[in-house]
């Protein structure tokens, strides 16, 4: 199970997986080249969103057809320090409207 963290330090935002850098998914979509942010609504987090469904999912479309609901539901919410597992992303998907994991 993989293990997402998000936080603002004096350096700036910092978003990990198990540790190692979170990839932006700019080779599938740049909505922003100032890199992540969250706890609300615009590109800075669509890219997050979009990197964290990526790397969770391991599908581009897949990401990319619930991206809008999981930004608004789930990163424009986070705090100014996060953290969410693999189950996590998977449960708030189940959540979205018209959404279900396989």
């Amino acid at each position: 199970m993989k293990h997402y963290v998000g936080d603002r330090t004096i350096d700036g935002v910092k978003v990990t997986v198990d540790g190692v850098p979170l990839d932006p998914a700019t080779s599938v979509a740049e909505y922003s080249r100032n890199g992540f942010e969250w706890s609300y609504e615009g590109p800075e987090p669509r890219q997050l969103a979009l990197a964290l469904l990526v790397d969770h999912l391991g599908d581009n479309d897949a990401a990319r057809a619930a991206l809008e609901p999981f930004m608004q539901a789930v990163v424009a919410n986070f705090g100014n320090e996060w953290e969410m597992t693999s189950a996590d992303i998977d449960l708030a998907l189940t959540a979205l409207p018209g959404r279900a994991v396989a």
